[in-house]
C-alpha cells in the first residue's frame, strides 16, 4: 500500500469524509533537506490533504487540523515529514 493510500484509508476510517483528495507533493521537494535520496526519491513524504467532512461543522480551523494530526499521527512522527491541510465542512 502506498502512503497515498494509507493516508486515505486512515482519514476516511477517522472522519467519514464527504469528499477526500490526498495529492503527493514530494516530487516538488527532490533536493531539500528532507529529501536526501533513497527512499525519500520514490517520494511519499510531502502530501496535501483536501478533506471535506461533516464532523468538521462548527469547528475552528486548528480543531480540524487536529483532527486530522491526530488521525494521522504514526505517518507524522515516522515517513511523512511535510503536510498541507484544506479542512472543510459540507456547504463552506
Amino acid at each position: 500500500m502506498t502512503m497515498k493510500d494509507q493516508i486515505t484509508a486512515k482519514l476516511e476510517a477517522a472522519l467519514a469524509p464527504e469528499r477526500i483528495e490526498v495529492i503527493d507533493d514530494s516530487a516538488k521537494h527532490a533536493g531539500h533537506l528532507h529529501h536526501p535520496g533513497g527512499v525519500e526519491d520514490r517520494g511519499e513524504t510531502h502530501f496535501t490533504v483536501k478533506v471535506t467532512a461533516d464532523v468538521f461543522a462548527g469547528k475552528r480551523l486548528l480543531e480540524r487540523h487536529r483532527l486530522i494530526n491526530q488521525a494521522l499521527a504514526d505517518e507524522l512522527s515516522t515517513t511523512v515529514h511535510a503536510l498541507a491541510i484544506e479542512a472543510r465542512a459540507p456547504g463552506e
